[in-house]
């Protein structure tokens, strides 16, 4: 009786470990990747000095979610400032986002053509290009 169900919970140990859920691998593989999706709750986004309210702020991460993740821009070590601090007339979009103990800033710099996006994590340093419509056109409502 005892071995039975020894043999049924190494069974069934094994079967997950060989085939995990769904759920378990997506979680895993979202940890690592380089466009991660924003959930508003999470952020606060500053243009300027300026920070984006909640329906702008909704707006603006539900266009960041959608954009098109184009190619990874290579940072080779020692010119990792050049990244996040280049020089250009674009002021960047800042997207502070706080997770538990995690912070990571994200640096949107629009062009016509492409987005440019700067992540930082402690003291790493990662670059990519996304394509996205909205945010090369995004602006920030006048306030009256």
């Amino acid at each position: 009786m005892i071995w039975t169900i020894i043999a049924i919970v190494i069974g069934a140990f094994i079967i997950f470990i060989t085939s995990p859920t769904s759920a378990l691998v997506g979680w895993f593989l979202n940890k690592f990747t380089t466009h991660p999706k924003l959930d508003p709750k999470d952020i606060t986004i500053t243009f300027n000095g300026t920070h984006l309210e909640k329906e702008e702020k909704n707006r603006f991460s539900e266009f960041y979610n959608e954009a098109q993740y184009v190619k990874r821009n290579h940072i080779f070590p020692g010119t990792e400032k050049l990244f996040l601090y280049p020089e250009t007339a674009v002021i960047p979009y800042v997207i502070n986002i706080k997770r538990r103990k995690k912070e990571m800033n994200f640096y949107l710099y629009h062009y016509d053509d492409h987005v440019d996006v700067v992540k930082q994590w402690k003291k790493k340093v990662t670059s990519f290009r996304l394509s996205s419509k909205h945010l090369q056109t995004f602006t920030i409502a006048e306030k009256a």
